[in-house]
């Protein structure tokens, strides 16, 4: 995976980040953010490909995979979207990179929409996959949305109830929870798959990410409610799962523009891990987006 990818840590705001990185000097810079409960080798499909046209940076967010996973506190702010997007700004201007494009996934994804209200001079554009805004989505939420998401309201519960569950068997939890929201079906790759379970069998790395929905449901909601009436000004493309929860529980569309001034969207034909089940297709539709929405003029190769 990610051959030719450089691969450092580098400090962000608080915590040590893991990062792959690779792409011509003088492309635009584009950074992929992962989701719960992976790693930055699920871009390891789509990276490559963009790496051609972009500066491809890839990190493991704080508390995942091989980065940093700082000491939480009873708020949960050192795991909110805040804390996580002001990592991503430090290892993007360490990289030389004040201003840049964002591609994310699931909880990165909520990274990239705090990091985008909070420092929206840093951000060109933004491509989400497969996520309503998280305040809306816990305000509508319905029985068949927690029935379906069960993991949301599991792992925000108290410590150390998540953590001890899911010590117990971290592969079978790991398992349980992706395989089902891909359909009964495994999209991951051999490679990427002995990355998630390593990095998952982590002590650290279980109660991290327990924080992280810990932190969603609670103060990233209060962050979001002090943001009330602020809108997103960047071109924002969403897509989300023909086969998932958005599709089924949520009006997406009309969810984000209530928080985005420039929103197209629409739902593929794929499960919650798209960019592992048809990388080439996602990286394609980035590309076009960013090359229409941006001032950069950039292709696929």
């Amino acid at each position: 995976m990610f051959q030719n990818f450089v691969e450092e840590n580098i400090l962000g705001d608080g915590a040590t980040l893991f990062v792959r990185h690779a792409g011509p000097r003088d492309a635009p810079p584009l950074v992929l953010l992962h989701g719960y409960p992976q790693t930055s080798a699920m871009w390891h499909g789509v990276a490559p490909i963009l790496a051609d046209s972009y500066q491809v940076v890839c990190p493991d967010l704080r508390g995942y995979g091989r980065s940093e996973k700082p000491a939480s506190d009873p708020t949960h702010s050192p795991y909110s979207k805040r804390a996580m997007a002001k990592d991503i700004i430090a290892v993007m201007n360490h990289l030389g990179h004040e201003k840049f494009l964002i591609g994310a996934h699931d909880r990165g994804a909520r990274v990239a929409h705090r990091l985008a209200l909070d420092h929206p001079d840093h951000v060109e554009a933004m491509v989400l996959l497969d996520i309503a805004p998280t305040r809306e989505m816990f305000a509508e939420t319905s029985a068949t949305f927690a029935h379906t998401y069960w993991h949301w309201f599991f792992l925000a519960q108290p410590q150390p109830l998540p953590e001890k569950a899911i010590a117990a068997d971290p592969e079978g939890f790991w398992k349980l929870k992706c395989i089902n929201q891909a359909r009964g079906e495994n999209p991951f790759s051999d490679e990427a798959l002995e990355e998630y379970l390593a990095a998952f069998k982590d002590q650290d790395t279980i109660h991290s990410s327990c924080e992280d929905y810990r932190a969603a449901a609670s103060i990233d909601i209060e962050h979001d409610n002090a943001d009330r009436g602020k809108k997103l000004g960047m071109p924002l493309l969403v897509l989300w799962a023909k086969f998932g929860v958005i599709e089924k529980c949520f009006k997406a569309l009309d969810l984000w523009r209530l928080r985005a001034d420039r929103v197209e969207g629409e739902a593929i034909d794929a499960t919650h891990y798209m960019a592992e089940e048809i990388p080439i297709d996602i990286a394609k539709r980035m590309s076009d987006f960013f090359r229409l929405n941006t001032k950069y003029i950039t292709e696929i190769t």
